[in-house]
């Protein structure tokens, strides 16, 4: 007579027990990479058996900038410089803070240049007058928080930060704004930031006139003086043609 199970009777049994119990199956240690496979060079590359030694501040801002560059993981850079990635990690974020505490004396708006130079390389560039600044918002991708993870969710779907950034002709930034989550708009991230509220106290309000797609619309005596310049230049264009 042939047996009424398609499998083995006791593993039917101890399925069914297991399932009555709720217990869960036996967890199976997969076999892991073996170490002591691999040559003796690698090892001492990899798992660094050798004394750790400080490294020099030439070394540690190398080691930056090599990771701003080039956008690898922390891995990489240290398999190319023979350091662990614990080590890139802290060169890293001690070279981030540095800069944060730089950041204001070197990023001020409108810029280090005087003003009326300003204008005059923009104008130079569209002949738009009196502009001093563009303006723009990029989300910087991030991994999800664990708190507040359905803040980060940009339009897109990804989890990033929404960082506002102005700067001038020569794409130097004289601006950031890099502390809200990506689902919040463009529009209020100006309307909340620092600069916003410089310009609706009036400070420096007559040296500069502001200009973005997220702010105010510009004056129409602006507009029509604008648009009357870009008309005369149009006009003597064709004349300079057909003369």
């Amino acid at each position: 007579m042939a047996c009424p199970f398609e499998n083995d009777p006791v593993e039917e049994g101890a399925a069914l027990l297991r399932g009555e119990l709720q217990l869960r199956p036996e967890r199976v240690i997969r076999p892991r990479i073996d170490v002591l496979a691999f040559p003796e060079h690698f090892l001492f590359e990899r798992y660094r058996f050798t004394s750790h030694r400080a490294l020099t501040s030439q070394q540690i801002l190398c080691v930056a900038l090599r990771f701003f560059a080039n956008g690898s993981f922390l891995y990489n850079v240290g398999d190319a410089e023979h350091l662990s990635k614990a080590t890139v990690c802290r060169v890293v974020r001690k070279v981030c803070l540095a800069l944060k505490r730089l950041l204001p004396i070197f990023i001020v708006f409108p810029g280090h240049k005087p003003v009326r130079a300003i204008k005059e390389e923009f104008y130079r560039i569209a002949g738009f007058p009196s502009v001093i600044g563009s303006i723009d918002g990029t989300h910087i991708p991030i991994t999800a928080p664990s708190h507040n993870e359905a803040d980060y969710v940009n339009r897109k779907s990804i989890h990033s930060i929404n960082v506002q950034i102005i700067c001038d002709a020569a794409h130097i930034i004289s601006n950031v704004e890099a502390k809200w989550p990506g689902s919040v708009h463009d529009a209020r991230i100006y309307r909340e930031s620092n600069l916003s509220n410089r310009l609706q106290r009036g400070s420096s309000r007559r040296s500069f006139q502001k200009s973005s797609r997220t702010s105010q619309p510009i004056r129409e005596e602006e507009k029509e003086e604008y648009l009357g310049k870009m008309a005369f230049s149009d006009e003597g264009r064709e004349q300079g043609k057909q003369g």
